[in-house]
């Protein structure tokens, strides 16, 4: 007797798009949720355009029962929820809610210097996306709410401390910046005629969200600016990533060459991921990328270290990611990958 042949299945995690209702924006926030799917529906690219490969994914498929972990996830200055389709998507194969949204004034199409040092509004996006997922008949009965976490990556990683009960000083960003000038974040403010003394006093806000429950922050920026009142009082677990090679940016460098942020959290871990630069963890490049940007004078976001691969630097991210915050090291879709 024979049976039938078995054909692979590729793994995918589930994607669908909501709009987020925030008290403190004029406009609706757009949102996205990854998770673990129970079905298989059409699959599409996330994120694809002439620069990124996107990540593919069952668009709209059911998702998986019982109970699973929800992560917030903030992208950086100038990038967008979708880009870090290569993250979410792993981290939902793996057993997570990923939910991410795109901050207006501060996403792909819509970055100002002006309206970047609101942090505050860029941590509300995030609690208010988390209420409405909370409140979604489909995906609120899936949320263990005793493990919320929020992860951000550049500005994103400011915004994820922010959520966490971070206190940002304005002094503190003045003084940084008067001190390095030709740092790429200082830079950016400048460009956009930013007057360093009378940044808006929104920015200290305390926008702490205590449904959450631990945090990840790869390479974050404005950390020099953290008062150190806030930072002692960040009792929860904090895992800190940093790249960069050979040496790291100072803007985002938490270690004792850097701000020191990491000593000097209660509870946070460090990992140091390289050869790799600050734009590694951006999505995987197409093969014309680097020459489309040179072109345009845009920011080398496809261009990294020599002897770096960008994938490999993904998986050992996302490996490190998982283990920190106890997801299953593997894709948990990869044993159903044949049927």
């Amino acid at each position: 007797m024979t049976t039938p042949a078995q054909h692979h299945v590729e793994p995918l995690a589930g994607y669908d798009r909501f709009d987020i209702t925030a008290s403190h924006r004029a406009v609706l926030v757009p949102g996205s949720i990854w998770y673990p799917a129970s079905t298989r529906t059409y699959a599409v690219p996330i994120g694809d355009n002439p620069v990124f490969t996107g990540t593919r994914a069952l668009v709209g498929a059911a998702a998986q029962g019982g109970k699973h972990p929800l992560i917030l996830l903030s992208h950086g200055s100038g990038g967008n929820m979708d880009g870090l389709g290569w993250l979410s998507s792993e981290l939902a194969q793996r057993g997570a809610l990923v939910v991410a949204v795109n901050h207006p004034g501060t996403t792909s199409g819509d970055s100002s210097p002006r309206r970047t040092p609101r942090l505050d509004q860029r941590a509300k996006d995030l609690s208010a996306a988390l209420d409405t997922v909370l409140a979604d008949p489909s995906f609120g009965p899936l949320i263990d709410k005793s493990r919320i976490s929020a992860l951000g990556f550049s500005l994103g990683g400011s915004t994820v401390i922010d959520l966490a009960g971070g206190r940002f000083e304005r002094t503190k960003f003045r003084d940084y910046c008067k001190r390095f000038a030709d740092q790429g974040d200082c830079v950016f403010f400048q460009k956009g005629g930013i007057d360093f003394d009378h940044l808006p006093v929104e920015m200290e806000a305390d926008v702490r969200d205590p449904r959450i429950s631990s945090i990840v922050a790869v390479e974050p920026g404005l950390t020099d600016a953290l008062s150190d009142e806030s930072i002692a009082a960040m009792t929860l677990p904090v895992q800190l990533i940093g790249l960069g090679a050979p040496n790291p940016w100072r803007a985002v460098d938490v270690s004792a060459s850097g701000s020191n942020l990491a000593a000097r959290l209660p509870r946070a871990s460090l990992e140091t991921i390289r050869p790799a630069s600050h734009f590694t963890f951006l999505g995987l490049c197409k093969p014309e990328a680097a020459q489309l940007l040179e072109a345009e004078q845009d920011d080398p976001v496809c261009t990294d270290p020599e002897g770096s691969d960008r994938a490999t630097i993904h998986a050992r991210v996302i490996e490190a990611v998982a283990r920190f915050l106890g997801l299953a090291v593997a894709s948990a879709s990869a044993n159903a990958a044949y049927q």
